[in-house]
């Protein structure tokens, strides 16, 4: 029997699979670092993804954004990928969940 793919549905392996991408200094997948500011998917299941880097300068800019969306188009039943790079708002240490901030020693 076929599961029946919604937009949460996608929504959350789009999530899972973000959780695969790590930022090659820090030791913590980009979702739970906070990178990853926003998850749209469109009832056409276009997908919008709004993420940022820990700085403009940071040496995975080349990398990471490329990363995220071919990873997102992966995800069974994503028909296209738009993914914005921001710089605001600034990404902080705030932004990381509580088991990012754990495995840094932040807690």
């Amino acid at each position: 029997m076929s599961e029946t793919i919604t937009e949460e549905s996608v929504k959350n392996s789009i999530i899972e699979v973000l959780k695969t991408i790590f930022d090659p200094e820090i030791p913590v997948n980009i979702y739970d670092l906070g990178l990853i500011y926003e998850v749209n998917i469109f009832p056409d299941f276009g997908v919008e993804i709004v993420m940022t880097l820990t700085s403009p300068s940071c040496p995975a800019a080349g990398i990471l954004p490329g990363e995220v969306e071919q990873k997102a188009k992966s995800v069974s039943g994503v028909k296209d990928v738009t993914l914005e790079l921001v710089f605001e708002p600034s990404w902080n240490q705030e932004m990381m969940s509580e088991e990012a901030k754990l495995e840094l020693g932040f807690l």
